[in-house]
């Protein structure tokens, strides 16, 4: 999709389909005049600060107001103008009773506000030794797959690059787990054991000179890195106001010496880095969470390379255990600074990843504008004090001050400068932005090479357009912004509309009650992406976003592949289509929708492409759809044989329709199955599954 404005008239109902005979569904949306999190303007003294308060026996205490707290900062009293509860439930996946996992959804929706936590990873694989990159992984992958719940988001990120280990903000276990499994550690070899060969060699040529870390450069590198990239994932994450985000650090701790700037040139460099590090989280309301991945085990692999130490014993043991004091001190210091805590010398995790889902669970966040608007990048310090008797609070202890003039947000992500600005901070979002309810239905097929074809349906929830009457027609301008973003930050696709409706009452009506659905086309390689789409309404200012992780086969490379499902029903036809398809106008009786419930008397019908590339030998297809309850029983079965003749001319594809109707379905949670087998010895499959509910 390029990026135009286009104009899009709705005022006829001719060339709707429209099921008149089902009653209009009805949605909760969030009131438009309710200020979206994402756009939430502060002063540049606003400070957001978060809060654990526990009674005498440890447990989280909740009912405080906004009195019961007392903010000081530098020994100066605030006045707390923001105090909110955030207790954050820990959903567990549902998968169906069939199914070991859960199914990923094939839509995405804003339509229930985010209410999970907000978490990175960030493997520090320039200070992780190779030997523990087995290690680090079950870590992670003990961390996504047992902590995070359903409704959490996070983000994999590596210090040293790597695309190929990172991943962006998700939901989405098996992306998470897909990224963790690319880490590997180089860390450089300990500055002892260089100091040791640099000895040896200056005693067979006898300079005299003291030994030298001839690392000490890369070092050096390799630490401002990983602090550069701890402010950077912090400075992201700040657009998320009114929670407390964390950023779960996984490394050996920074290796440079800097206790000792005389003879360390680079410990200042280093010193700066990690305050600009502290600053840029406090002021993002982030917590870093120091974790040590080594355990009881730290420096053994170091200890056992010892050999021909110094007659003087400046160089041993004893040095390597200063070097892992002060790295694990780096992790203290970076996680204590920000409101959270160091796991070091730990061989089980378990009790320390628990701690952190919990410190982000139940909180209270306290927001104040501050009395010092000075932006002279000095270390303020803050208490946080409850009035009441018998407990205990936990907050940061302060934060660093902005320094110079105020950095505009400048997310290369989005581009495209017609955007509003109020779009494009929704668009860089890391989290759904639910003002105006939104779902998204994505589906990849085949496409003039080297590009695939990406079909979107967004269907925008009618309560939240405003309205206005003109010439006896009603009158609303949407804008709509989408982007196809690559694993390495690139845009490769995307576009910006200006949908203008021009409605007559009745399809007003309609629109008004079960919203709308706009089509549109992306074309981009194959390759995994992030789609972020955005909608801003402009008679009452409601946005809304939806973020959609998109995997795009490359469909020429497998025996036998299948494109995305798509679904339209009569139930789901009656909401007005802006730019419907017109590729699909002859294989499904109406466009594309993201609705995955039905009513009981409603009718599905599903459209996917099949492509052969096994063209040699003459075969067949066998092609199945199945439908299946939650408890695994086949409630609908359809079977359909292509032949390999018809490929001639088909752009090595199979086009392929069912219809199931749901009069016999129980209300209920189905799993929708279609199968795709080579009747050939050794032929290839493919499958596609997806969720839907009847009611």
């Amino acid at each position: 999709m390029s990026n135009k404005t286009a104009t899009v008239l709705l005022v006829l109902l001719g060339g709707l389909t429209l099921a008149a005979q089902q009653p209009p569904a009805t949605s909760s949306p969030r009131p438009a005049d309710q200020q979206p999190p994402v756009t939430f303007k502060v002063e540049v003294n606003y400070v957001e600060i978060d809060a654990v308060v526990t009674d005498a026996a440890g447990n989280f205490v909740r009912g405080l107001t906004r009195d019961d707290f007392q903010v000081l900062e530098q020994g100066k009293p605030q006045s707390i103008s923001i105090c909110s509860l955030v207790d954050l439930p820990i959903e567990r996946a549902d998968p169906p009773l069939f199914a070991r996992s859960p199914i990923e959804p094939d839509v995405q929706s804003n339509r229930t506000e985010f209410n999970g936590r907000v978490v990175v990873l960030v493997l520090d694989n320039l200070h992780t030794s190779f030997s523990q990159t087995a290690r680090v992984k079950m870590a992670a992958k003990q961390f996504v797959e047992r902590y995070l719940g359903a409704n959490d988001i996070a983000a994999i990120v590596v210090t040293g690059g790597g695309k190929e280990a990172s991943q962006e903000f998700t939901s989405s276990r098996r992306l998470l787990l897909h990224a963790i499994d690319g880490f590997s550690g180089r860390k450089l070899r300990s500055a002892t054991l260089e100091k040791i060969d640099d000895y040896n060699r200056q005693r067979e040529t006898g300079s005299g000179e003291p030994p030298r870390d001839l690392s000490e450069a890369e070092r050096a590198h390799n630490a401002r890195a990983s602090l550069s990239t701890l402010r950077s994932v912090a400075d992201y994450m700040s657009g998320i106001r009114g929670r407390r985000k964390a950023v779960v650090f996984i490394s050996e701790g920074i290796d440079y010496d800097v206790t000792n700037p005389i003879q360390n040139r680079y410990a200042s460099d280093i010193m700066q880095e990690t305050k600009d590090a502290i600053a840029a989280a406090s002021r993002a309301n982030v917590s870093f969470y120091g974790v040590d991945p080594r355990g009881l085990g730290a420096m053994f692999d170091e200890t056992m390379e010892l050999q021909n130490l110094p007659e003087d014993n400046s160089l041993g043991t004893q040095t390597l255990q200063q070097e892992l004091r002060l790295a694990q001190d780096s992790l203290r210091v970076i996680s204590e600074e920000t409101g959270g805590f160091a796991a070091v010398n730990r061989n089980d995790l378990r009790s320390a990843f628990a701690r952190i889902i919990q410190d982000n669970s139940s909180y209270y966040v306290l927001g104040y504008y501050s009395n010092d608007e000075r932006r002279d990048g000095r270390f303020r310090p803050v208490q946080v004090r409850v009035k009441r008797p018998g407990m205990t609070v936990r907050a940061r202890s302060g934060y660093l001050s902005p320094k110079g003039r105020p950095k505009e947000n400048s997310n290369t992500a989005v581009s495209n400068q017609k955007v509003t600005p109020a779009l494009r901070e929704a668009l860089d979002s890391p989290v759904p932005v639910s003002g105006l309810g939104l779902t998204m239905f994505a589906a990849p097929l085949k496409g003039t090479a080297p590009n695939a074809s990406v079909a979107l349906t967004l269907e925008v929830d009618g309560a939240g357009l405003k309205f206005a009457q003109s010439n006896g027609l009603f009158v609303d301008d949407v804008e709509v912004a989408v982007i196809a973003v690559d694993p390495n930050g690139k845009v490769k696709d995307g576009g910006h509309d200006i949908v203008n409706l021009r409605l007559r009452p009745q399809t007003q009506e309609i629109v008004a009650q079960s919203g709308m659905r706009i089509a549109r086309r992306l074309e981009v390689p194959p390759g995994n992406y992030k789609l972020r789409v955005g909608v801003r309404e402009t008679g009452g200012g409601a946005i809304g976003s939806v973020l959609y992780d998109l995997e795009v086969p490359d469909f020429s490379k497998s025996d036998l592949a299948m494109s995305g499902v798509l679904l339209t029903s009569a139930f789901a036809s009656r909401l007005p289509t802006a730019n419907p398809d017109p590729e699909f106008k002859e294989v499904l009786p109406a466009p594309p929708v993201a609705l995955r419930e039905f009513p009981r008397n409603d009718t599905i019908m599903l459209f996917t492409e099949i492509y052969d590339n096994q063209t040699k030998v003459p075969h067949r297809v066998a092609i199945r759809t199945t439908v299946l309850a939650d408890d695994g029983k086949a409630v609908f079965t359809a079977t359909d044989e292509r032949k390999s003749e018809e490929l001639k001319g088909a752009k090595g594809g199979y086009g392929y329709a069912a219809t199931i109707p749901l009069k016999e379905f129980a209300p209920g949670r189905y799993v929708l199955r279609v199968e795709a087998e080579t009747l050939l010895s050794g032929g290839g499959t493919a499958v596609r599954q997806l969720e839907f509910r009847v009611r």
